[in-house]
């Protein structure tokens, strides 16, 4: 039997550690925790993630509409995307959202994570791409992420922050810290003159250990079309064309299309 006061705190513990690191400020950020296939606790709106308790957890159905809260709180007004997550990823029992300085500061500048410069950030995220910028509480953020939910367990959310989820809160709370971590990384590295990235070779023997560490979740490696085909993976795309390269969903013909008109885009035609 779920013990829901116990999650209810672990939310909370979890909510404090994220405000405490400077992921969030003020009231920013939303966690949950799927309990049963209709039933998931949420954090409230309008509350700060550091002081909260127990009772300021909500809980909500599928649809997003409240089961239970106590008097004066209601769910997070980002409870759209958690629940579009949640169905379409059965596989994940929780999801963070939260705005960590430096990733969110990659998501501002458009550019995504996809440069391997440490060997825990190819195997266990993979690349980090940019889902297109959407109005908070509205089905326009559900809907950006949607493409990326089946090939990446994180990503980096236009102008906004970052997304995380995984089989549990603390997995979906360490890949939020993981993608922070990574993004700080690449940014001092960026301004001492530039990351040595790892070898192509490098980064596919990094690839076939993600079995061998019974890694779950959902990783680019695993169906990269390029990686499959012996060519560089999408850690080498530099785009946030991930969705077309790392998934196999286009043939190359799409996708020399696709970068066609990305640099036709940057050069104003």
């Amino acid at each position: 039997m779920v013990n829901e006061y116990a999650i209810k705190k672990e939310i909370c513990e979890i909510g404090r550690r994220i405000y405490n690191k400077g992921m969030v400020a003020a009231n920013d950020g939303n966690i949950s925790v799927k309990i049963s296939d209709n039933e998931f606790l949420c954090t409230p709106t309008g509350v700060s993630k550091g002081f909260m308790t127990p009772e300021f957890i909500c809980k909500v159905d599928a649809n997003g509409k409240v089961l239970e809260a106590n008097p004066g709180f209601k769910p997070s007004s980002e409870i759209k995307m958690h629940m579009r997550v949640y169905k379409e990823r059965p596989d994940v029992q929780s999801v963070v959202h939260a705005h960590p300085m430096y990733a969110t500061g990659f998501a501002i500048a458009g550019i995504p994570l996809s440069q391997p410069i440490m060997p825990e950030a190819v195997l266990g995220l993979g690349c980090v791409p940019i889902a297109e910028y959407g109005t908070p509480s509205t089905e326009e953020i559900p809907d950006a992420v949607s493409k990326y939910l089946q090939y990446f367990d994180a990503v980096l959310l236009e102008n906004h922050g970052a997304l995380t989820y995984a089989d549990s809160l603390l997995g979906a709370y360490h890949k939020m810290e993981s993608v922070e971590f990574y993004a700080q990384l690449l940014f001092i590295s960026n301004l001492l003159g530039g990351p040595q990235e790892l070898s192509d070779e490098q980064v596919k023997r990094l690839y076939g250990m993600r079995a061998q560490y019974g890694l779950k979740g959902k990783h680019p490696a695993d169906m990269c079309i390029n990686a499959k085909n012996g060519k560089p993976s999408c850690h080498g795309c530099r785009t946030n064309t991930c969705e077309n390269v790392c998934t196999g969903s286009g043939s190359n013909d799409d996708m020399v299309a696709e970068i066609t008109r990305l640099v036709l885009e940057k050069l104003g035609k």
